[in-house]
C-alpha cells in the first residue's frame, strides 16, 4: 500500500512537471524578448553618457561564464553601485556559443543600469557561436569613439583574418584627436609572470607574426591599455608604457587566492590620466546552490534552442505518466481467465494461415513440424493456408500452400530464401482464404508480415517458438557477440509480446522465454511424430540400404541434423575418433542431412582417417527417414541450438535410444539412463557412454523398449488437437476483449 501511494505521488509530481515545462515554453517564446545588432545601441549610449565629460569612468570584466550566481547576482550589483559609465567584457561572457547560452547573458546583462559591451573571445565562438555573437551583437572587431578616447576591440580567435585585422588596426590608431586608446581582445598577449594552475599555452594568444606586429603598432601609437580574459585571475604588466591587463574573475572557475579571485577591473580617466584598479570582491557561491544553478540552467537551455528539445522532453515525461498511471491506477491480474470458454471454437472447423521462411521441399525440423501439423489439422476437419517461399525444386501438387516469389537466396544449396513479403497478391490471398487465426513459425519477415495481417484482419496471432535465434549468428551479417547475447533475444520478446499465445515444445523453452521478458500467454505442446510410420519396416529397402553403406554386422550409429554450426557435428566426429581408437569393435556412423558445412566435416573426416567408418549420407526425403533410422542401433546427437529436438523423438519411435549432449529441449524429452544418455559438452564423458551403448546388448535392448514407449504419447493427431485447443483458447481471449473477428461469427 505504501509503495503505491509513493507512485501516485510520482504520478502527480510527474504531470506538474510536464504542466510547468509546458508553462514556461510558453513564457519563453511569448514573453522573452529578442534581440539583435545590440552594440550598435550601446555605443550610441556610452557616446550620449560621455558627451562633454573630461572624467569618465568604465569596468572591465572578463570570464563571465553566464554565471548568474556570482555575477548577476553579487557582481552586478557591485557594478551598479560603482558609479561606472560602462561595462566591457573582455572576452568569455558566455561559457559557449549556443543560442541559449547568448539568450541567457542577454537576460543577465540586462540588470545592468549601464551600458555594456563585449570582446568576442574563445567562448563567444565556441560551439558554432560566431554567427550568433555577429546576429546578437554585431561584429567581431570594431571601434568607436568616445569622451576624448577611442575604444578598440579585435578577434584573437582566428576567426578573422590576422593580416586584415593588422592593416585596419593600424589605419584607426593613425587617425588623430583621440587623448587615450583603449584596445580590448579575448587573448592575452604576455605571458603571465606568475605560476598557476591555469597555465597552458592554448589561453593565450599564439599567433607569433599577429602577435609580434600587434604590440610593435600598441607601443608606437602609445595605447593606454589592452584587456584580456581568457585566464582567471588578475594580473597587470607594463611594457613599453603600455598596460597589458588581465582579468578572468567575473564568475568562472576561481581560487580565491592572492591570483586568483572574484574581481572587475575599474578605469577611470581624469583630466588627461588613466587608472586601472582592480576591484577584489570577497564573495563565493556555496556548492549547493551552484549546482542547482547549473541544474536550472540546464533546463532553460534545453527549452530555449527550440521546440525539438521541448517535445523530446515532454514527451519523455508524458510516457513516464503513462506508465506510472498503468502501474498504480490500471489493476492487473498476473493469473491467466479460468472463465475463457474455448468450447465454441472447439466444435467448429477452423481456418488457419501459417507463415514460415522455409518449407517443404527444404529439409529442416521447422519445415517437418509444419508439415505435420498441416496433415493433423486436415484431419481434424480444418482447413489449412501455408504461406511459404518458392523453391525450384517443387513437385507435388499443394492445394494448402501459397508459395511467396524469393528476393534473394542463399546458403549451400540456396535453401535459405528471402521471399518477397511486397507482394499484394500475398493480402488478397488471405483476404479469400479468411482465417480465423493466424499461425506464425518464425519472428521475423514472413512472420512480421503475418502479424501485421493479423491485426488488419482483428484476428489472434500465435507463435511457435522453434528456434534458438541466438545459434545462428554465424548466418547474421552483423557482428556475432551482438546478435548473440543482445538482439537474438530482444527480436524473440518482442515479437512474442505482439503475439496472443506463444507455443513452445518443452517446458525449458517456456523457461527461457520467461526469463527474457515475454509476457504472452505460453502454452506447452511437443511437436508431433509419425509414431505409426517410423513403426514399418520395409524389410526390401532395408536390405538395399545395408549393402549401399557396406553394413553387415556393425553397431550402427546414426544422426539426422542439417549440416551446419550450430548442430555441433564436428563435436561428433571428435568423439568416435576417440571411440575408434579406444574400441576394436567395428561401427557405422551415418550423417544423414545436408548444409553449408559438407565440405568441412568432409574434410575433417578425412583428416582423422575415418573415411571408412563414417558416411555422409546427404539429404534424405522425409518419406525415406523411418527406413534410415530401422538401420541403426543408436541415435548419436550433439546440437545445443534445439528447442525441442524433433529428430530425437522420431529415433525413439523407431525404437533406438539416443545419445546426446545436455541441452535446453534435450533435457524434456531424454531421460537419463531410462530412453538413452546424455552428457555434459565433454568428449570423453559422451564417447564412454557411445562405447556403453555400443557394447552391451541388453542395456541398448532396454533402453530401447523404453524409447518405443515414451514417443508413443506424441502422435500427430494428438499434437493436432493440442494445437487446435490452443487455437481455441487464443480465440476465447480474443471474444473475451470484445474484438470478435467476423470470421468466427459467420455460419458454418
Amino acid at each position: 500500500m505504501l509503495k503505491r501511494s509513493r507512485l501516485k505521488l510520482i504520478f502527480y509530481i510527474n504531470l506538474l512537471i510536464v504542466g510547468l515545462l509546458v508553462a514556461y515554453k510558453i513564457y519563453l517564446d511569448f514573453f522573452e524578448q529578442d534581440f539583435k545588432a545590440i552594440h550598435a545601441d550601446q555605443v550610441e549610449r556610452i557616446q550620449a553618457r560621455l558627451t562633454g565629460k573630461s572624467s569618465f569612468s568604465f569596468a572591465v570584466v572578463g570570464n563571465i561564464n553566464n554565471s548568474v550566481g556570482i555575477f548577476e547576482r553579487k557582481i552586478v550589483p557591485m557594478l551598479n553601485a560603482a558609479g561606472v559609465d560602462f561595462v566591457v567584457s573582455a572576452g568569455n561572457a558566455v561559457s559557449s556559443g549556443g543560442e541559449d547560452k547568448y539568450r541567457a547573458l542577454y537576460r543577465t546583462l540586462s540588470h545592468l543600469q549601464m551600458p555594456y559591451l563585449l570582446t568576442f573571445g574563445e567562448h563567444e565562438e565556441d560551439n558554432f557561436g560566431t554567427f550568433r555573437f555577429y546576429d546578437h551583437f554585431g561584429p567581431y572587431f570594431y571601434d568607436f569613439s568616445a569622451g576624448d578616447s577611442r575604444y578598440i576591440f579585435l578577434d584573437s580567435t582566428g576567426k578573422t583574418s590576422y593580416s586584415w585585422q593588422l592593416r585596419w588596426l593600424e589605419e584607426q590608431l593613425d587617425i588623430p584627436g583621440s587623448e587615450h586608446e583603449f584596445l580590448f581582445m579575448g587573448h592575452p598577449v604576455l605571458r603571465t609572470r606568475h605560476e598557476t594552475l591555469f597555465k597552458n599555452n592554448n589561453n593565450y594568444l599564439n599567433a607569433p607574426e599577429f602577435r609580434q606586429r600587434l604590440l610593435s603598432l600598441v607601443s608606437s601609437h602609445q595605447v593606454d591599455a589592452v584587456f584580456s580574459a581568457n585566464l582567471p585571475f588578475f594580473e597587470h604588466q607594463k611594457r613599453q608604457g603600455v598596460d597589458y591587463i588581465t582579468t578572468g574573475g567575473a564568475g568562472g572557475l576561481v581560487y580565491n587566492d592572492d591570483i586568483s579571485y572574484y574581481h572587475f577591473v575599474k578605469v577611470t580617466v581624469n583630466s588627461g590620466q588613466v587608472t586601472i584598479v582592480p576591484e577584489q570582491l570577497n564573495i563565493g557561491q556555496h556548492r549547493i546552490f551552484k549546482t542547482l544553478e547549473s541544474l536550472w540552467f540546464f533546463i532553460h537551455s534545453l527549452f530555449y534552442v527550440g521546440y525539438l528539445n521541448f517535445l523530446l522532453i515532454v514527451s519523455i515525461l508524458i510516457i513516464i505518466s503513462i506508465k506510472l498511471y498503468v502501474t498504480i491506477f490500471v489493476e492487473k491480474d498476473y493469473y491467466r481467465n479460468f472463465d475463457l470458454d474455448p468450447s465454441p471454437y472447439l466444435r467448429q472447423p477452423l481456418k488457419v494461415a501459417m507463415f514460415t521462411n522455409n518449407y517443404l521441399p527444404f529439409i529442416g525440423g521447422v519445415p517437418i513440424s509444419i508439415d505435420r501439423l498441416r496433415r493433423g489439422l486436415i484431419r481434424l476437419s480444418n482447413k489449412v493456408l501455408i504461406v511459404a517461399p518458392h523453391y525450384h525444386r517443387q513437385t507435388r501438387e499443394e492445394p494448402d500452400t501459397f508459395r511467396v516469389s524469393s528476393l534473394l537466396a542463399f546458403g549451400a544449396k540456396s535453401e535459405f530464401r528471402l521471399a518477397n513479403i511486397f507482394l499484394p497478391r500475398i493480402h488478397r490471398q488471405l483476404n479469400t482464404f479468411k482465417p480465423d487465426i493466424i499461425h506464425l513459425h518464425h519472428p521475423f519477415w514472413l512472420g512480421s508480415l503475418g502479424l501485421v495481417i493479423a491485426r488488419r484482419l482483428k484476428i489472434p496471432a500465435v507463435y511457435t517458438y522453434h528456434t534458438r535465434l541466438e545459434t545462428l549468428a554465424h548466418f547474421v551479417p552483423l557482428p556475432g557477440l551482438l546478435f548473440r547475447n543482445l538482439i537474438s533475444h530482444y527480436l524473440i520478446k518482442r515479437f512474442a509480446n505482439k503475439c496472443d499465445g506463444v507455443i513452445v515444445p518443452t517446458q525449458s523453452a517456456e523457461e527461457y522465454l520467461r526469463l527474457i521478458g515475454v509476457k504472452t500467454s505460453i502454452f506447452v505442446q511437443p511437436t508431433g511424430i509419425d509414431y505409426e510410420r517410423f513403426q514399418q519396416v520395409d524389410s526390401t529397402a532395408l536390405e538395399r540400404l545395408r549393402q549401399q553403406f557396406g553394413i553387415s554386422d556393425e553397431c550402427v550409429f546414426v544422426s539426422v541434423a542439417r549440416l551446419s554450426k550450430e548442430k555441433n557435428i564436428e563435436f561428433m566426429l571428435d568423439a568416435i575418433y576417440s571411440l575408434k581408437q579406444r574400441s576394436s569393435k567395428p561401427f557405422k556412423f551415418l550423417i544423414i542431412g545436408d548444409g553449408n558445412e559438407r565440405e568441412r566435416l568432409k574434410s575433417r573426416i578425412d583428416s582423422l582417417g575415418l573415411s571408412d567408418s563414417v558416411i555422409l549420407v546427404g539429404e534424405v526425403p522425409p518419406d525415406e527417414i523411418p527406413d534410415y533410422y530401422q538401420l541403426g542401433d543408436v541415435f548419436l546427437f550433439a546440437s545445443r541450438a534445439e528447442t525441442q529436438g524433433m529428430v530425437i523423438l522420431e529415433a525413439m519411435a523407431a525404437g533406438l535410444p539416443v545419445l546426446a549432449v545436455r541441452s535446453s529441449g534435450i533435457d524434456d524429452l531424454l531421460q537419463d539412463g531410462i530412453n538413452g544418455f546424455k552428457t555434459a559438452e565433454d568428449h570423453g564423458k559422451w564417447c564412454d557412454k557411445a562405447y556403453q551403448l555400443m557394447n552391451d546388448d541388453v542395456l541398448r535392448q532396454r533402453l530401447s523398449d523404453n524409447a518405443l514407449a515414451f514417443a508413443k504419447g506424441f502422435d500427430i493427431e494428438q499434437f493436432a488437437r493440442g494445437i487446435v485447443g490452443i487455437y481455441a483458447q487464443a480465440l476465447a481471449h480474443r471474444a473475451n476483449e470484445h474484438v470478435i473477428p467476423e470470421s468466427s461469427q459467420r455460419q458454418r
